[in-house]
């Protein structure tokens, strides 16, 4: 069974930083894209970042040039260093992997979501 866990989220000032970490583990043959979603208070969830099994990397608009993804394939785990937070991020964050099992094939797999309150 694949199971992902989140970690990194909490209370950050306006300005801040926080880096969040996600983490796959089980009977693991592959993981295609990796990304990090956001669902804030009452609005749907939105595609913050994603990258590909070769690097390439994707961005909401919103965050460009403030956050980076990136991921350690021999880890399974995908990171996400978000720089200069705004409270209207404040939000759960999940991360989001397409991983490849024997008993499955592909199939997307969500994590648990963490927290990140941006506030003074």
């Amino acid at each position: 069974q694949v199971q992902l866990v989140e970690s990194g989220g909490g209370l950050v000032q306006p300005g801040g930083s926080l880096r969040l970490s996600c983490a796959a583990s089980g009977r693991i043959f592959g993981v295609n894209t990796m990304g990090w979603y956001r669902q804030a208070p009452g609005k749907q969830r939105e595609l913050v970042a994603t990258i590909t099994v070769g690097g390439r990397t994707n961005y909401a608009d919103s965050v460009k040039g403030r956050f980076t993804i990136s991921r350690d394939n021999a880890r399974n785990t995908v990171y996400l260093q978000m720089n200069s937070l705004k409270p209207e991020e404040t939000a759960v964050y999940y991360c989001n992997e397409d991983i490849w099992t024997p008993s499955s094939g592909t199939k997307g797999y969500w994590g648990q979501g963490i927290q990140v309150t941006v506030s003074s």
